[in-house]
C-alpha cells in the first residue's frame, strides 16, 4: 500500500465534519466466498462515531446522541491517539468467558461496571481530509497504522474471501455474525448501503412493540408483546411473543411499557389478539428470534431476545429487517 501522506495528498482537504451518520449494513441470508469482497466479526454492542479534535473528543450514536458520560475510558484513550481523526466503531461489553454480551452493556447504562472495549473498523477523516471515497481497505489501513496499543481501543481485523469460514468459526463461538463489506467500496453516510451486508448466525431481527395483552393464570404483568415493523411509513403487524421472558425482565419491561400506553391501536389494519389489548405508542424496540417467516409476513415461533434501546422505531422497516428482500445481489 502507498504511505499515508501520499494517499492524502491524493484527496481534497475538507472541514472537520460535525454530524455524522454511518453507514448500515444489508441483512443477508447466508455467507458466501468471494475475492471480491472482505469480512469482519459483526460485534454486538453500540455502534459508535468518534472524533478528535485538538485534544477535544466526543463519542456519538448512530442517532448523534452524546455518549461521551456513558464510556468516558474510550474518551480518555481517544486521547492518546496522535493527530484529529474521525472514526466508525463498535463498543462492546467484554464477558467473563471473552465474548460480546449486549446484557452487560446495557447494564452499564446503569451501573456504569463493565470491560468495555471500542472496536474500530472504518476512518471517515484524519488531519484535514475526509477518507470516505478511498476504498474501505485503504480506510482500514490507514486507520490500523493509526491505532497505538490500546487496551481499550481495539483494530477490528478482517479476512480476505473466506466469508463461509469465518461464519463458521463465529457460529462455534456463539458470536452474533460477519459483516461482508465490497473491498473496494466507499463510505456512505447515513445510508443503508448492498456493499455492506450483515449475516447473522440466527434468524432475528428487531421490532417495535405496539401493545401487550392482559396476562393469563399464574403470569403477571402482562401475556405477549404486540410486534410490527414499519413498511412505507406504516406499521405492519408481524406477530407476537409471549416467550423468552422471566419474571425479572417482565417486571423490568412491564415498568416501561406502561409509560407508552396509547389510546388506540398504531396500526392501520390492526391485529385481533386473543386476549385484551393495551396498545402502546409505537417508541420501543425489541430484538426476537424466529424459525421462519410465512408468506404473509408473520413470524414463526418469536422469542424475546432483549429490548434494543440503542435503535430508533422509524429505524426498524420490513426492508432492512428479512433477509428475502436481498437474494439477488451479486457477489461478481
Amino acid at each position: 500500500m502507498a504511505g499515508k501522506n501520499q494517499i492524502l495528498n491524493r484527496l481534497t482537504k475538507t472541514p472537520f465534519p460535525e454530524n455524522i451518520r454511518p453507514m448500515l449494513a444489508t441483512l443477508y441470508d447466508k455467507p458466501f466466498n468471494s475475492k471480491e469482497w472482505i469480512f469482519e466479526i459483526k460485534w454486538d454492542g453500540y455502534r459508535v462515531i468518534s472524533k478528535k479534535r485538538k485534544n477535544t473528543t466526543s463519542l456519538n450514536s448512530r442517532n448523534l446522541n452524546s455518549f461521551d458520560n456513558l464510556f468516558p475510558g474510550i474518551t480518555r484513550s481517544l486521547k492518546k491517539i496522535k493527530g484529529d481523526f474521525v472514526i466508525d466503531g463498535e463498543a462492546v461489553a467484554i464477558d467473563e468467558s471473552n465474548r460480546p454480551s449486549f446484557q452487560q452493556i446495557q447494564n452499564h447504562h446503569k451501573t456504569g461496571q463493565g470491560n468495555i472495549v471500542y472496536y474500530v473498523f472504518d476512518l471517515l477523516w484524519l488531519n484535514g481530509y475526509s477518507t470516505e471515497l478511498l476504498p474501505v481497505t485503504q480506510r482500514k489501513e490507514l486507520l490500523k497504522e493509526l491505532i497505538p496499543g490500546l487496551d481499550n481501543i481495539l483494530y477490528c481485523e478482517h479476512i480476505a474471501e473466506s466469508g463461509v469460514e469465518l461464519f463458521k468459526e463465529v457460529t462455534k463461538l456463539n458470536i452474533e455474525g460477519i459483516i461482508a463489506k465490497k473491498a473496494d467500496s466507499r463510505y456512505y453516510e447515513n445510508t443503508r448501503s448492498q456493499s455492506w451486508l450483515k449475516i447473522k448466525t440466527e434468524h432475528t431481527i428487531d421490532a417495535v412493540i405496539c401493545g401487550y395483552t392482559e396476562p393469563r393464570g399464574s403470569r403477571k404483568y402482562f401475556g405477549a408483546l404486540i410486534l410490527g415493523v414499519f413498511n412505507a411509513g406504516k406499521l405492519t403487524y408481524i406477530g407476537h411473543t409471549g416467550t423468552g421472558f422471566n419474571f425479572s425482565i417482565q417486571q423490568k419491561i412491564f415498568s416501561t411499557l406502561k409509560k407508552y400506553s396509547a389510546a388506540k391501536s398504531p396500526f392501520t389494519n390492526p391485529p385481533k389478539p386473543n386476549a385484551p389489548v393495551t396498545w402502546l405508542k409505537p417508541r420501543l424496540v425489541c430484538e426476537v428470534k424466529f424459525s421462519q417467516l410465512t408468506k404473509d409476513g408473520i413470524l414463526r415461533h418469536p422469542v424475546f431476545l432483549r429490548m434494543r434501546d440503542d435503535k430508533e422505531a422509524e429505524e426498524v422497516t420490513f426492508v432492512s429487517q428479512f433477509p428475502g428482500i436481498t437474494n439477488k445481489i451479486k457477489h461478481g
